[in-house]
């Protein structure tokens, strides 16, 4: 990569909701790229308390402010979203060894069948247990009493 050249990264995920734990890995990958697209994603198999577009949305809101952030619904399989946007690489996060097995199989195959490679940032130890189905039960249980 030619060292004037644009650095570009997906961070892809369903991001329902976006965290703080999620923004600590942008900040994160901030310092490294100097662009960061966020790729906001479904996933057949969950079920989301928000749309696709209220989550765009909201995360839109988050970065206004950071013009090297942009936020964009992702339809498709991330390996090629990130191809289509020029990015070098797609960013992801882990909070513990499941999620470390996950990512290293998601990984392998946009390496392999998608020709991009997947950096991985573990969690701050602040965000370990932080997960956006643990802050949608909270939600619900205090939404009902």
């Amino acid at each position: 990569m030619n060292r004037h050249s644009s650095r570009k990264a997906v961070f892809a995920g369903s991001f329902d909701p976006f965290h703080p734990g999620h923004a600590n890995i942008v900040d994160r990958a901030l310092e490294l790229f100097d662009e960061i697209v966020i790729g906001v994603s479904i996933n057949e198999e969950k079920t989301y308390a928000a749309t696709l577009e209220e989550r765009v949305e909201s995360i839109r809101r988050i970065y206004r402010d950071e013009k090297r952030v942009t936020v964009e619904a992702n339809h498709g399989l991330t390996a090629d979203f990130a191809r289509e946007l020029g990015a070098q690489c797609i960013i992801k996060g882990a909070r513990n060894a499941e999620d470390f097995l996950y990512e290293q199989m998601q990984a392998r195959w946009n390496r392999e069948h998608g020709g991009i490679d997947t950096l991985l940032f573990f969690a701050d130890k602040d965000f370990e247990e932080l997960t956006s189905t643990g802050l949608r039960a909270k939600a619900n249980i205090q939404s009902e009493e």
